[in-house]
């Protein structure tokens, strides 16, 4: 039998369950993980002193200013703009969470703020899941998840989600981390490429305002590496198109810093970068880390055009992504 996971106790969840506490690791790389939210605490590789992920060991830190640290978000990540969809004719009022007017990573007790069940461990996987019930921040159907971590034999951690229902409802998962591959208080030293032309223009709520938009002679052209940080440039905290539909595993974007390289390689049709500026009220402060999401396009349900997020009975939504460490490739 595979050798058992490291597992422990992170405390008690708001409902009074406990959350289970997992290490797991193979080769060089380590990775601490917690059923609350089905989240990635913290990433070691050897040779570096430093977490690759910003976290915390306090779990009243997850409850409040690193909510979504880490986690897994969902029903539906990102923005539903006004808080209302219809699915098949019928209209749902959602949860409008951010500032009463959007419904932010699929409601206030989303799939990062519930205590995931810890379903099997060894020494480089583990595999939490979740029941999302029928009208849950407002979203129809019983949607059960699953999400499976495992540290591979090549430096790269494994991700894949799974989800069904049991009526037609929206479904768009992300993996939340906040990474930094040099440890810096800020991402002064971070470069990144995006291996797409195009993005998603967004309005003031950081709603899309149309569709996809070439990134050519614009701040959002970063199919060479760029400096994360640009200042007097508009902050990041959009959506890079990556294709029109769920794809192979393929590589889509590279984090480079000091002298490791990360790689994103993901199935989803899209992928988020937020360099963090809003994050000025947590313990780590603005632009501490950068969230690379892969996932479908935000607001997909009032954009025709966009690759659908709704899930039927009978159809299993998946999403792989992988995140691979290496050297640094070249110096900027």
């Amino acid at each position: 039998m595979p050798a058992a996971a490291a597992t422990d106790s992170f405390g008690p969840a708001p409902d009074g369950s406990a959350i289970a506490l997992v290490q797991i690791g193979r080769g060089a790389l380590s990775a601490r993980l917690m059923s609350w939210g089905a989240s990635l605490c913290d990433l070691r590789i050897e040779g570096h002193d430093h977490s690759l992920v910003l976290g915390s060991s306090d779990l009243k830190a997850y409850l409040g200013p690193l909510r979504y640290y880490g986690a897994i978000v969902g029903r539906v990540a990102n923005r539903i703009a006004g808080g209302s969809v219809e699915i098949d004719g019928e209209v749902y009022a959602l949860d409008r969470n951010e500032n009463n007017r959007t419904t932010l990573h699929g409601g206030t007790t989303g799939s990062a703020a519930r205590n995931w069940a810890l379903i099997e461990a060894t020494a480089s996987a583990c595999r939490f899941g979740l029941r999302l019930p029928h009208r849950a921040d407002g979203f129809p159907g019983t949607l059960d998840i699953t999400a499976t971590y495992c540290v591979t034999g090549d430096e790269a951690l494994r991700l894949e989600i799974e989800a069904v229902t049991d009526a037609p409802t929206l479904c768009n998962f992300a993996h939340h981390a906040y990474w930094t591959l040099d440890g810096a208080p800020d991402l002064s030293g971070h470069t990144l490429c995006v291996h797409t032309d195009r993005y998603l223009p967004v309005d003031a709520h950081r709603i899309p305002c149309g569709g996809p938009e070439p990134v050519g002679s614009t701040r959002f052209d970063l199919r060479a590496p760029r400096p994360l940080l640009a200042p007097g440039q508009e902050p990041l905290d959009h959506n890079f198109c990556l294709s029109d539909a769920p794809t192979d595993l393929r590589e889509v974007a590279r984090l480079e810093a000091g002298n490791l390289s990360l790689g994103v390689l993901t199935t989803a049709p899209g992928l988020q970068v937020y360099d963090g500026a809003m994050e000025a009220v947590t313990p780590f402060g603005a632009h501490a880390g950068v969230a690379l999401e892969p996932q479908h396009w935000p607001d997909a349900p009032h954009h025709t055009d966009f690759p659908s997020i709704t899930l039927r009975p009978g159809e299993t939504y998946r999403q792989v992504s992988e995140f691979q460490f290496g050297a640094r490739r070249a110096i900027h």
